[in-house]
């Protein structure tokens, strides 16, 4: 008998049990999305840069408009599967959407404010106690922060004891942010990167949900059909949504892209060889493995319409009717002309993303487990992997490493360090709200006083977190983006 995709005695239950209104027709899953989009993590996504910061005008997404993005996707990508694939035909082993439509929702809750280069300051601060890590702190959001329930209301520490269980979600939805299954060390070097996991805080709950989910699983192999569905639905808006907003701020351009230099057309090239190496059998990679015309090609592939001559040159061509320099010039201005139209187009750039994004959600393909069927994973075919992370890594390295950017960046790193440290100097933590002072002197305990300052800033919008510094600091600080 074929094992089925859920379990409900497992998959639904929760740290505190919860009593099924008479009436209601929800799934748990269903209720388990209602919980996050009624909760105080899930709006503050609104004050959290996507890439462009909200008071730079209503076009550029924030990461509420991402997750909503994703989640769009994701669902798609579940429904395209469940229709295509044998393996998940009838009741009994189709993907719950949604399960997969709150794990999208959910999986950008715990980026703290100023994004990357925030995360990074909170995990230096934080380095000798666990650590900061964005996927960490979503699951400690949902699994333990949020002000829900408690084991014990109004307690949240009995006897040492963190009671605190955050919005009491069901395992399976807490599995499906689950991306990386991996224990953050405690003690790690300072010069050692950002460790993506979880943290030792939350390590019981994991532990718990994997032995009751997947008992078979070996530590550090648990992850949900869900959450790989989650992911690939983020690198997707990642590639595509992004560079939406990129061309739209000037940052870059169909031309721009393709003028690039070897060097950094390189780069890009060593980036993704090295993910395809990772994500894919080693005969794929080496017959797959990119080069920069390969990188030229697909950029050629996306905007051919740009590289085309228009009829009239073509037919001067035809004729022998037009000198080199005559024709090298007209083909560079029509280029350019072109490629600055669709940057600036909101029509045509819509219809990019259109086209892009159903090419990549109808190109996901299943990886199925028959038995553990829910570690079933999703995977995009080859060719549409190498442009979804060419794409991507134009992205980032056009405006993330971008030195207007990065100056924001770090005035967002230098505010974070700032409030850090006011917090943790003795007769600081009067300044944190009323119900958190009550967590913070709940335990006489370093770590555990400096994970509840690091909570509080990770939850912070990124206007709030420049209006407490402010505040501090005695001066008005309107913005730190001016410089782009």
């Amino acid at each position: 008998m074929a094992i089925r995709m859920y379990n409900p005695k497992v998959d639904e239950k929760r740290v505190l049990d919860v009593t099924k209104k008479q009436g209601d027709a929800r799934s748990p899953y269903r209720r388990d999305v209602a919980r996050l989009i009624h909760s105080p993590c899930f709006r503050r996504l609104q004050g959290k840069a996507q890439l462009f910061p909200s008071d730079e005008g209503d076009f550029f997404r924030n990461r509420l408009t991402h997750s909503l993005e994703v989640a769009q996707i994701a669902s798609g990508i579940a429904l395209n599967l469940n229709q295509n694939k044998k393996e998940l035909s009838g009741t009994d082993h189709a993907i719950d959407v949604d399960l997969v439509h709150f794990a999208a929702l959910a999986h950008d809750l715990g980026h703290p404010p100023f994004g990357h280069d925030g995360e990074r300051a909170l995990d230096q601060l934080m380095r000798p106690y666990g650590g900061f890590e964005g996927n960490a702190q979503t699951l400690r959001i949902l699994a333990r922060l949020e002000k829900r329930e408690t084991e014990e209301w109004p307690q949240t520490v009995i006897d040492g004891k963190d009671i605190r269980v955050g919005l009491n979600l069901t395992y399976r939805s807490l599995a499906s942010v689950l991306k990386y299954d991996r224990k953050i060390p405690t003690h790690r070097e300072s010069t050692d990167d950002i460790i993506k996991g979880y943290y030792g805080t939350e390590a019981p709950i994991v532990n718990k949900i994997r032995s009751e989910i997947a008992p078979r699983c070996p530590a550090g192999e648990f992850k949900t059909i869900e959450c790989s569905i989650m992911d690939l639905a983020d690198d997707i808006a990642y590639s595509t949504y992004d560079l939406e907003d990129a061309f739209k701020a000037g940052f870059i351009s169909p031309i721009s892209m393709a003028a690039k230099s070897d060097e950094f057309k390189r780069n890009i090239a060593d980036v993704v060889n090295a993910k395809m190496a990772n994500a894919y059998p080693a005969d794929i990679y080496r017959r797959e493995k990119l080069s920069i015309d390969d990188v030229n090609g697909i950029i050629l592939s996306i905007f051919d319409v740009i590289f085309e001559a228009p009829p009239e040159i073509v037919k001067r061509i035809e004729r022998k009717a037009i000198a080199t320099d005559e024709l090298s010039f007209a083909l560079s201005a029509d280029a350019y002309a072109v490629s600055d139209l669709l940057r600036e187009d909101g029509y045509l750039r819509s219809e990019l993303t259109s086209r892009l994004v159903y090419i990549f959600m109808n190109s996901v393909d299943l990886q199925w487990n028959s038995r553990t069927p829910c570690l079933s994973q999703v995977y995009l075919g080859i060719n549409e992997f190498k442009l979804v992370e060419v794409l991507k890594r134009f992205s980032y390295e056009s405006l993330i490493m971008s030195n207007r950017l990065k100056m924001a960046d770090r005035r967002g790193r230098e505010i974070i360090q700032y409030i850090f440290k006011a917090l943790s100097e003795k007769g600081g933590e009067i300044l944190l709200p009323d119900d958190l002072q009550k967590v913070y002197a709940a335990k006489v305990d370093k770590a555990w006083r400096r994970r509840v300052i690091c909570d509080f800033i990770a939850s912070m919008t990124d206007r709030y977190c420049v209006e407490f510094y402010s505040r501090l600091v005695g001066i008005t600080v309107p913005s730190i983006y001016k410089p782009y």
